[in-house]
C-alpha cells in the first residue's frame, strides 16, 4: 500500500474547531486500536532491500556496515530504516502529516549545542527526513525501545511497558502542545543537564552512572576535542591522522591527479555551500580557510555513503574549525510518502532539521555540485559541537522507560512544529487505545527485527549479501 502524494507541508492552516474535526474523522476512518498492527501479510524480502541501497556506496566501506549492523538486533534495527518503511507502508494510517524525523529510534535523540551554547536535548538526525503520517516516527521509537529492551536482557512485559509509557508521554505532550499558542511549541526546547541530571536522580547505579557521564561526554565533544584527536600537526602543518578505513586522509584515497581534483572540488562545496547560509553566518566562515580533507565513517545505516571532514584553518591564526560534509540521498520514506518538494536532497535534510529541532547548528546548510559522474547532494555542518546520543545499553527496565518518555517529549514537540498539533492531539484523545496499540506493535516489530537480525547474519556467515 503506497502513500505517495502526501510528502507535503503546504496548505493554509485551519481553525481550531477544523482541526479537531479532522483529527476526529481520522479516528473513525483508522480506528486508534489498528494501528497496533503489522499490516497486511505478504512476502518480504529485507536483505533485497538492504543490497538495493548498496550498489553505489564506497565498495571497501560495504563490509563496515554489514559488521556494524550485525553486532545485535538494535544495530540492525539501526541500519534498517528502508526494511521499516516498507513495512509502515502496509499498515493502516492516520492521514494526519507532520514532518517526520524518519527515524526516529531511540540512539537518534541525545545532546547537542545550541547557538546559546546551551547543552540542549533533542533529535540529531535527519537524513531521511520527510513529511508523513505522524505515527511512524512514533512506531519506530516504540519498537526500538523493545528491541533495546530485549537487547538489554529484559522481560517482555518490560519492554511493553517502556514502549506503553513512551506511546503515552507522547500522547500527553501532544495534548500539551495543542493546548499552547504556536510561538510557545516553537520556543519549547529541553535543557540536556537539568533533564538527564532528574533521570539519574530515579535511576539504578549504573544507568544513573551512564546518565551522568553523558552530560560530561557531551559536554568535551567539541570541535577542538576532535581536532586533538583526528589531527595532528606534521612539518608544521595540521593534518588528518589516518585510521583506516574509519579516517582516511584525500592523499591516501588517490594519485596526485586526482587528489587535485577532489581538493578543487571540495573547495567548490565550501564555497556553493556559504550560499545557503544567512549573509552574517557566510561572513562567520569566510574566517577560515579549506587546508585538509579526509573521508569519515559516519553512523550504521550512513555507512558507506561519502562523508568528508573538512579541517578549516582561520585567518586569525587561532583555533581551526572542523566541518562535517554528508553525501545526502534521497530519503527511504520517498517510495512510500512521494517525492520531497526539494530537488537538493541537503536542502531537504536541513529544512527538516530546521523544523523538528529547537536550535539548530549556526552553520547547518546545503549545496549541490557537480561530478562526471553526475551531481552530488551534500548537506554542512560543524564536527560535533557537543553532539553526544545517551548509550541505553544496560539501562534497566525503569531507567528505559523514563529516557524513551523524554525521546517521546521531544518528539511530539518536533512533529507539533511540523504538522497540525490539535488535529494529532484530538485524534489521539484521552483513553490508552493509543498506547496499548503502540505497546502491541513494538513486541511484534520487535519480534520481525530479531529474525531480520538473524537472517541478516546467516547470510554473512554463509556467503556475502
Amino acid at each position: 500500500m503506497r502513500i505517495v502524494g502526501i510528502s507535503r507541508l503546504t496548505g493554509v492552516a485551519p481553525s481550531r474547531a477544523q482541526s479537531i474535526d479532522k483529527g476526529e474523522s481520522a479516528r473513525t476512518r483508522a480506528p486508534l486500536e489498528l494501528l497496533g498492527g503489522l499490516g497486511a501479510a505478504r512476502t518480504r524480502d529485507p536483505l533485497a532491500l538492504l543490497r538495493s541501497q548498496e550498489h553505489d556506496r564506497v565498495p571497501e566501506l560495504v563490509p563496515v556496515r554489514h559488521e556494524r549492523m550485525s553486532a545485535t538486533p538494535f544495530t540492525f534495527f539501526r541500519g534498517a530504516a528502508l526494511v521499516m518503511a516498507d513495512d509502515l507502508s502496509q499498515t493502516d494510517h492516520s492521514g494526519l502529516i507532520t514532518q517526520l524525523c524518519g527515524d526516529a529510534h531511540l540512539a537518534n535523540f541525545g545532546a547537542y549545542g545550541s547557538p546559546e551554547r546551551r547543552l540542549v536535548f533533542d533529535l540529531n538526525d535527519f537524513d531521511e527526513t520527510l513529511p508523513g503520517p505522524f505515527e511512524w516516527d512514533v512506531k519506530r521509537l516504540v519498537a526500538s525501545m523493545a528491541i533495546a529492551a530485549y537487547d538489554n536482557g529484559l522481560k517482555t512485559s518490560q519492554a511493553r511497558d517502556a514502549a506503553v509509557a513512551a506511546a503515552g508521554a507522547y500522547q500527553a505532550a501532544m495534548e500539551h502542545f495543542a493546548s499552547m499558542p504556536m510561538f510557545g511549541v516553537w520556543y519549547a526546547r529541553v535543557d540536556a543537564e537539568e533533564q538527564l541530571a532528574t533521570l539519574a536522580a530515579t535511576a539504578n547505579k549504573k544507568s544513573a552512572k551512564v546518565l551522568t557521564k553523558s552530560v560530561e561526554k557531551a559536554r568535551k565533544r567539541t570541535s577542538l576535542h576532535a581536532l586533538e584527536k583526528l589531527t595532528a600537526v606534521v612539518s608544521g602543518e595540521r593534518r588528518f591522522v589516518p585510521d583506516p578505513p574509519l579516517l582516511v586522509p584525500a592523499e591516501d584515497l588517490r594519485d596526485l591527479q586526482q587528489i587535485e581534483a577532489l581538493y578543487e572540488w571540495l573547495r567548490g562545496l565550501v564555497t556553493l555551500y556559504t550560499h545557503s547560509l544567512a549573509p552574517e553566518r557566510r561572513l562567520l566562515i569566510e574566517n577560515y580557510t579549506l587546508t585538509h580533507v579526509a573521508r569519515k565513517v559516519v553512523g550504521v545505516g550512513s555507512v558507506g555513503l561519502r562523508a568528508w571532514v573538512l579541517l578549516m584553518e582561520p585567518r586569525d591564526g587561532l583555533d581551526p574549525l572542523l566541518l562535517q560534509a554528508k553525501e545526502a540521498r534521497r530519503s527511504v520514506l520517498a517510495g512510500y510518502l512521494g517525492e520531497s518538494e526539494y530537488a537538493n536532497q541537503g536542502e531537504r535534510v536541513v529544512v527538516g532539521q530546521r523544523i523538528m529541532q529547537a536550535a539548530s547548528d549556526v552553520l547547518l546548510g546545503w549545496e549541490r555540485t557537480e561530478r562526471e559522474d553526475g551531481h552530488v547532494d551534500n548537506y554542512v555542518r560543524q564536527l560535533r559541537d557537543w553532539k553526544y546520543s545517551v548509550e541505553t545499553g544496560g539501562f534497566n527496565a525503569q531507567a528505559l522507560s523514563d529516557y524513551g518518555r523524554l525521546c517521546a517529549w521531544t518528539l511530539a514537540r518536533a512533529h507539533a512544529r511540523g504538522g497540525d498539533r490539535i488535529a494529532i492531539a484530538a485524534y489521539l484523545g484521552d483513553s490508552r487505545a493509543f498506547a496499548d496499540a503502540m505497546g502491541d506493535f513494538a513486541l511484534a516489530y520487535a519480534d520481525v527485527t530479531r529474525d531480520d537480525h538473524s537472517l541478516f547474519t546467516a547470510a554473512l556467515a554463509q556467503y556475502s549479501l
